[in-house]
């Protein structure tokens, strides 16, 4: 059965959001949410969940290089369990290191539904055998 996934790129910001589906296993950009207080912000998440409905949502979880957590790894945590408890879909952490570093971009550019896609394609390819 094919199923739609969505990736999250959290940030206090914006919030960047990528769709894919088992099928192709191919993560694209979907949007930018930069909704200024939670309410907004879930109320824009919750429009793109009802439009396309889908089965999973992979939140990208931000460490340093060494591995060590920071402040924004305990915060994507929230985000995930607060996607999980408005939307009632399972939700998988995925490590985003380098997820932004790795799109070229131009000073102001906003990439956050670019590194969503990324962080969505990495779950795909690690499960490409588990599907």
């Amino acid at each position: 059965m094919v199923e739609i996934v969505f990736g999250f790129d959290f940030g206090i910001k914006r919030i960047g959001i990528a769709m894919g589906n088992t099928l192709t296993a191919q993560a694209q950009p979907l949007a930018v949410v930069k909704a200024i207080d939670n309410a907004a912000r879930f109320s824009q998440i919750g429009a793109l969940i009802a439009e396309w409905n889908p089965a999973r949502l992979i939140v990208g979880e931000p460490f340093h290089p060494d591995g060590a957590e920071h402040e924004m790894t305990l915060r994507c945590r929230r985000f995930a369990n607060q996607l999980h408890g408005r939307f009632n879909l399972p939700v998988q952490l995925v490590d985003e290191r380098y997820s932004s570093a790795v799109i070229p971009a131009r000073r102001g550019e906003v990439i956050d539904a670019q590194a969503a896609a990324i962080i969505l394609q990495q779950y795909f390819d690690d499960h490409a055998n588990t599907q």
